[in-house]
């Protein structure tokens, strides 16, 4: 059972195959070659319930059966027809530019997140979960009290997993999710209420929000869990004026992996000067930014440019454990800044 368990919260996860437990998988079915173990993964994975509403890639599926199916054959086990049942389904299925991924929380609630199966998609690379993002909410996770009963903005949410996780554990009073893409916002809007959140209706703040109609999932989920006002936001960084930034009053900023290309480093310490001037005589927000270190003169130029302004900062130290799967450990680093 725990072996079948890891399975399934790396196969919801749905990332990389090199990251699974196969070597053990393999060294526990040469000891004791039962299908029982298989058909217990078999249905904590493919034949989750989660995963049967809300499928990960067929691609990913498909060689994750493949995969399956080899160390079954390896042993001297009698062959079990669910496995080449299951993978006859998927290999019937159509591809699709769209999937699922379905990440459990600590609590063993599921974060479901509609998304493309190409990194880059409608020209931009918002409509995928990026690694800096799960650190981003493992951090938060741990650290629950910064955002406990307060107002957060997230910039560059992306389809957001990062927000999504900290309404469900953190129970912020407010979470103001922003992009500025509309294909990003729109799939941005549907996640939110995928996972049981109704977004605020109509314009907040005159900042352009996605607010279609609210699914009865959400509704449901009100009746047991305290629903913080949740809000979608149009944001452009270099349009944005401090007036709206003071309306929406944010006690908390944060963002992940925002800071890959040297033009929207100076977007973004440009939006942080604008909220540092704004805040009138509240106190300034605590600000979190995550980020995949890619290209170490790109992480220099944002430290020398927040320098430059006079922002200081201060990394955070990294978490040893890991909530969620990465494909490998990836190189984020979490800075908080002091505007």
């Amino acid at each position: 059972p725990e072996l079948a368990t890891r399975f399934q919260r790396r196969f919801l996860a749905a990332r990389q195959l090199r990251s699974f437990p196969w070597l053990e998988l393999e060294q526990t079915l040469r000891i004791s070659p039962d299908s029982s173990l298989l058909l217990d993964i078999l249905h904590k994975t493919v034949r989750h319930p989660l995963c049967a509403k809300y499928p990960p890639s067929t691609k990913y599926r498909r060689s994750f059966l493949t995969e399956l199916i080899k160390k079954h054959e390896s042993t001297p086990a009698e062959p079990l027809d669910e496995l080449y049942n299951a993978l006859a389904d998927i290999l019937n299925e159509e591809e699709s530019t769209h999937c699922y991924k379905n990440y459990l929380l600590p609590s063993g609630e599921p974060v479901t997140l509609s998304e493309s199966v190409a990194i880059v998609s409608g020209g931009t690379t918002g409509l995928v979960t990026w690694d800096a993002a799960l650190q981003l909410a493992q951090w938060a996770i741990e650290n629950n009290s910064a955002f406990r009963d307060r107002t957060v903005l997230e910039l560059g949410s992306g389809i957001g997993f990062t927000g999504i996780a900290i309404c469900k554990t953190c129970h912020p009073k407010a979470y103001v999710f922003s992009d500025c893409h509309p294909a990003v916002l729109q799939q941005l809007a549907e996640n939110i209420r995928l996972n049981g959140f109704v977004l605020e209706p109509g314009t907040t703040h005159h900042i352009e929000t996605e607010t279609q109609g609210q699914e009865e999932a959400a509704t449901n989920y009100q009746k047991t869990k305290l629903n913080p006002k949740l809000i979608v936001a149009e944001l452009d960084w270099g349009s944005v004026t401090e007036k709206q930034l003071l309306d929406l009053q944010p006690d908390v900023v944060i963002a992940a992996d925002v800071v890959y290309d040297p033009e929207i480093i100076l977007a973004l310490i440009g939006m942080l000067q604008k909220l540092s001037v704004c805040r009138a005589a509240r106190k300034a927000p605590d600000v979190y930014i995550a980020f995949t270190i890619r290209n170490p003169d790109t992480y220099h130029l944002f430290q020398a440019e927040l320098d430059k302004v006079g922002i200081r900062w201060q990394i955070i130290p990294a978490h040893s454990n890991s909530i969620f799967l990465y494909d490998v450990q990836p190189n984020v680093t979490i800075l908080q800044l002091f505007i």
